[in-house]
């Protein structure tokens, strides 16, 4: 049975730092793409960044771009999300997810993402 769980979430300040990590179990992890999504209250889930199979290919919300950077370990199966001068709309639940890597390049659209973890809450105050 496919896993991923994700850790790291916390409460931080404004400006602060955080790095997510997700650990993916029962898949061949580098025949995956994988992406974060996040999700406010009260808000629609979206996608924060993504990256190929190999690291070649990513993707950035805009508002995102120049403080996040998207990682993945494909020996240790792992994946990370490294987040930095962060704000308070930053604020949400975060969470992984993977699709076989049938494109070069990671989708964008929740629909196309078969495996989620459980999200960790990331909180960040002014």
């Amino acid at each position: 049975q496919v896993q991923l769980v994700e850790s790291g979430g916390g409460l931080v300040q404004g400006g602060g730092s955080l790095r997510l990590s997700c650990a993916a179990s029962s898949l061949t992890f580098s025949n995956y793409h994988m992406a974060w999504f996040r999700q406010a209250p009260g808000k629609e889930r979206e996608i924060v960044a993504g990256i190929s199979r190999w690291s070649i290919a990513t993707y950035y919300l805009d508002s995102v771009k120049g403080r996040f950077t998207s990682s993945r370990d494909n020996a240790k199966n792992m994946g990370y999300l490294q987040m930095n001068s962060l704000k308070p709309e930053d604020t949400a639940v975060y969470y992984c997810a993977a699709t076989l890597g049938r494109t070069a390049v990671p989708p964008r659209r929740l629909s196309d993402y078969e495996y989620w973890g459980q999200g960790t809450q990331v909180t960040v105050s002014s």
